[in-house]
């Protein structure tokens, strides 16, 4: 009986530790990414078997690789590689409309498309992106072979916002596409108006289908409201909405929906309501039917959450990031959402608890935090580090402008900080999922360089000596191959390093 016993302890042990290794085991920077940040968690975690911490003293600008696409970009690249292709395109969009794929190794432009006008400026009741074009990061479909992305398209005197569906391997569009979000969001019965909103969360894909958040411009102006739409692909047709109640409540977040378990996750932002809450300051749970819940298990908010409204100390500057811990009873499915209070809140995945119900809230910044933040685990410990000024420095360090916070199942416990000027959304690669963990960051509005730093301590390792022309202010990174990629207005810069 004893025997028994031992071995059911072994086989539940061995089970954890494949869970534990599975959910923290990173992306491989080989394969196509698809999505923001890597994969469908934005967990922001690569593995890139020859970036060392040893191999940075030979990390350089990539004088081999020109490449160039017309417009402001603020989407993320992402990396297409068929099976058996021995090296891919980058694929980057701008808000000039354009679409184009990149030889990943020359930045030979593939292919380019151009499918609309963008819309000027001064076309819109406000807003800081001039021209609007394409803004949230798009999404690929490996098995179809196909990308889609929202272009705002100037037509006939009129604001639209297109969903287009692209062949990745030639840029043509798809049979059926675009849909026109106003029209295919009036026949689910919302109301939508296209000069009031944005779309600057990165798309995500679950079951087959398209998911795309919308919220407003920067100014807040308008009455729109926060807005996830479900789209099927083949016939392309709209299938589900979600709106917030209230007026406003927008999904601006730039990592956009993260999908855990089977379900989208997403943070909205300040309403315009009395003392009734109406999805503002929220974090939600839906399925991809996007069906409304009134269950605590399926949404939060914080207790003070008016406050907030009138403050505009909204959550969805930063995305929900599931991230699983070691708990009592085995693995703890956790999610941790920043806000520009400078708090971060931990929340049980699995019931998000209604108002005020979070496990724990930290001060994580002194100031507003506005941040795609990226996501460790190995050897049972699981981090998360985030761009905010004013962290908690338990290392010593001051000034922090990026932060790492050690996420257990029921704590936030400050980890390290350490200098960055300027904002970008951090990555981190590993060698092989665990070993030699480096947090790498680009300082738009700041140095315009690119920074690396240790992910254990937040030790400075190395700084690039060229500045990077044209960052914008949401700006990440990809890794894909043997290279690290960065987009900046009209042009991607390639760092790349010795992997002999």
């Amino acid at each position: 009986m004893l025997n028994v016993i031992r071995l059911a302890s072994t086989i539940l042990a061995c089970l954890l530790c494949v869970t534990w290794r599975a959910a923290g085991a990173g992306v491989s920077a080989d394969a196509t990414i698809s999505t923001y940040h890597g994969d469908p968690a934005r967990s922001g975690n690569y593995i890139v078997p020859t970036l060392s911490w040893q191999a940075l003293r030979t990390i350089h600008h990539d004088d081999g690789f020109d490449g160039r696409a017309p417009g402001h970009i603020y989407a993320q690249p992402l990396y297409w590689r068929p099976p058996g292709a021995a090296d891919g395109l980058i694929v980057v969009a701008t808000e000039s409309n354009v679409v184009a794929a990149l030889d990943a190794v020359t930045g030979r432009t593939v292919w380019s498309v151009t499918v609309g006008r963008a819309v000027s400026g001064s076309a819109l009741p406000c807003g800081n992106i001039d021209p609007l074009g394409i803004t949230g990061t798009p999404v690929i479909d490996p098995d179809a072979g196909a990308i889609y992305f929202d272009a705002v398209v100037g037509q006939n005197g009129t604001v639209q916002h297109l969903i287009y569906g692209v062949r990745v391997r030639d840029g043509a569009v798809l049979p059926g596409w675009p849909i026109n979000v106003e029209a295919a969001l009036r026949d689910v019965g919302v109301n939508f108006i296209p000069r009031q909103q944005n779309q600057r969360s990165a798309l995500a894909f679950l079951h087959g289908r398209i998911f795309v958040a919308y919220g407003g411009h920067w100014g807040d102006c308008g009455s729109y409201h926060g807005v996830v739409l479900g789209i099927d692909p083949v016939p392309p047709r709209a299938v589900a909405a979600w709106a917030t109640r209230g007026v406003k409540g927008g999904t601006w977040a730039p990592a956009g929906i993260s999908v855990a378990d089977g379900s989208l996750f997403f943070t909205t932002g300040n309403t315009e309501v009395n003392n009734r809450w109406e999805d503002g300051e929220g974090v939600f749970r839906l399925p991809p039917s996007l069906g409304r819940s009134d269950n605590p298990k399926d949404y939060f908010v914080p207790a003070n959450w008016k406050q907030l409204d009138d403050e505009d100390l909204d959550l969805s500057g930063s995305p929900a990031m599931p991230i699983d811990v070691p708990g009592p009873g085995g693995i703890a499915r956790r999610l941790v959402v920043f806000g520009k209070d400078g708090n971060a809140y931990l929340l049980n995945r699995d019931n998000l608890g209604g108002i005020g119900g979070q496990i724990a809230i930290r001060p994580a910044g002194g100031i507003p935090i506005i941040t795609s933040p990226a996501v460790y685990s190995a050897r049972g410990r699981a981090w998360i580090v985030y761009q905010a000024r004013d962290a908690a420095c338990p290392n010593g360090g001051g000034g922090a402008g990026l932060a790492a916070l050690r996420v257990t199942a029921s704590d936030l416990v400050p980890l390290w900080c350490t200098p960055f000027d300027g904002r970008g959304g951090p990555i981190i690669t590993t060698t092989d999922g665990a070993a030699n963990p480096i947090v790498w960051a680009a300082s738009a509005g700041g140095g315009d360089r690119l920074q690396a730093v240790r992910g254990d301590d937040g030790a400075p390792l190395w700084t690039s000596r060229e500045r990077i022309p044209g960052l914008r202010h949401f700006v990440t990174i990809l890794a894909a191959g043997d290279r690290l990629y960065i987009a900046g207005d009209g042009r991607i810069t390639a760092f790349t390093w010795d992997t002999r």
